[in-house]
C-alpha cells in the first residue's frame, strides 16, 4: 500500500509494508523537492529516522537503472 500528499513544497510519498513475510519493515517515506529526494525510514533499534538525500541526477540515473541489465553505466546529456 501507499500514499500520495501534495504538500506546499513537496510531493510526499509513504510506502507501507504489507508483505505477508515476516518481518514486516517500517515504512518509507519518499519526499520529492525540486532539487532533491530524500528517502526516510525510521530504524525500529535506535527508534531515529535514517535519512537519504539523492539529487535529481541521482534519481534520473536510479530510473535509468532500473530498466538496464547488470553492468556500469553513464548518462551523457543531449547536445543541442
Amino acid at each position: 500500500m501507499f500514499t500520495i500528499e501534495h504538500e506546499f513544497d513537496a510531493t510526499v510519498i509513504t510506502l507501507v509494508d504489507e508483505g505477508g513475510d515476516l518481518p514486516l519493515q517500517e515504512d518509507v517515506v519518499i519526499n520529492a523537492f525540486e532539487d532533491c529526494v530524500t528517502v526516510d525510514q525510521v530504524d525500529p533499534q535506535t527508534d531515529e529516522v535514517m535519512r537519504i538525500t539523492l539529487s535529481m541526477t541521482q534519481i534520473r540515473d536510479l530510473a535509468a537503472a532500473l530498466n538496464l541489465p547488470e553492468g556500469s553505466y553513464r548518462i551523457e546529456k543531449a547536445k543541442g
